[in-house]
């Protein structure tokens, strides 16, 4: 997040493409392991009656709402950390430039 300006050589702060890419990396591998079946026991499946517990039922709630969709959070998380990974490597060898938006 840190660029030099080849004029002057002092390093400024930025965000550019890559920024992005691993801001969105964070992202899907957040909703893959915040939608995990072992998470939804952790904050309220051990419970016989969510009922009795409004926060263990309401956060059970939320972390119900990401499990819906948690194969789709999978494959999502797993085509991002491959393109990171991708992105950064190809960038490390100067075969991309990592583009500053601001």
């Amino acid at each position: 997040m840190w660029f030099a300006d080849p004029a002057t050589g002092r390093e400024t702060f930025g965000i550019g493409i890559g920024t992005l890419v691993l801001a969105l990396n964070v992202v899907l591998l957040g909703g893959y392991t915040f939608g995990c079946h072992s998470l939804r026991h952790l904050v309220g499946g051990f419970k016989d009656q969510l009922s009795k517990a409004p926060l263990c039922q309401s956060t059970y709630a939320c972390v119900s709402c990401l499990n819906r969709r948690h194969m789709l959070w999978a494959w999502m998380s797993l085509f991002g950390v491959m393109f990171a990974d991708v992105y950064i490597r190809l960038c490390s060898m100067g075969v991309w430039k990592d583009v500053r938006i601001l």
